[in-house]
């Protein structure tokens, strides 16, 4: 059976759903993706945390996108098609941004060790949200207790999977920035805010303030991008 052309809506129905139970029930340790060596991490968070945002502006910012891009997507493929791109995307922008978190961290992890720190004293000192100072600066102590501790919340990985295959679709169709009002293709603009979320994500400087999982909006990309080329022949309308 054939899903209706209402997908779109129906998953923006969801995430205001689970937004506005959250503001009354706390789900992050549920919902929320946690750092695999966290407590509160479950292997089912690697969809559930695309449900559950920040707060309204978060919401409505990721919601807005989703209807805008992602209607007339579904319109192109259908619903069922457009589900199976939203989550590979929003599941494997999650991975990709797991692996990374997984590098940094250890990286870190790695200087404590070589200090003689035995692994209960490292996960003591990241339980305490502690530091050596005279090991650590204080960028890479957030590194270690912020990976750990801050769980990932948003639908912006598999937004951002969407963006790639607008581009793919509608590549001469003028977008705006809120901050640049001034149309730009489809083609120019996505790969421009990618690689903008890929130098936030390496130099930790950011236009939209911390708190950002940019690693998370490339990977959604990434995985936009390869479906996209593998669905090339059959998406030519």
């Amino acid at each position: 059976m054939k899903l209706s052309l209402n997908t779109v809506i129906i998953l923006i129905a969801i995430n205001s759903l689970i937004f506005f139970i959250s503001q009354s029930t706390d789900l992050t340790s549920l919902f929320a993706l946690y750092f695999p060596e966290n407590k509160n991490f479950s292997t089912w968070q690697y969809i559930s945390y695309m449900f559950m945002h920040a707060n309204l502006t978060h919401l409505l910012f990721n919601m807005f996108a989703l209807w805008m891009f992602g209607t007339q997507l579904e319109k192109v493929w259908g619903g069922k098609r457009f589900l199976i791109f939203y989550f590979a995307c929003g599941i494997g922008a999650a991975l990709i941004y797991t692996t990374i978190s997984y590098y940094q961290f250890n990286q870190v992890y790695a200087l404590l060790s070589d200090t003689g720190l035995s692994g209960f004293d490292i996960q003591d000192m990241i339980d305490r949200r502690v530091y050596p100072s005279n090991v650590l600066s204080e960028d890479q102590a957030m590194q270690l207790i912020g990976t750990f501790h801050s769980p990932m919340v948003g639908a912006s990985g598999a937004i951002y999977g969407i963006l790639v295959a607008y581009a793919f679709i509608f590549p001469n169709n003028k977008l705006i920035l809120l901050f640049l009002p001034y149309p730009i293709a489809a083609k120019y603009f996505v790969p421009a805010l990618i690689g903008l979320d890929l130098f936030s994500g390496i130099t930790g400087f950011s236009i939209f303030g911390g708190g950002v999982a940019y690693f998370a909006h490339v990977g959604g990309a990434i995985i936009g991008f390869l479906l996209m080329i593998y669905w090339r022949k059959k998406l030519e309308v």
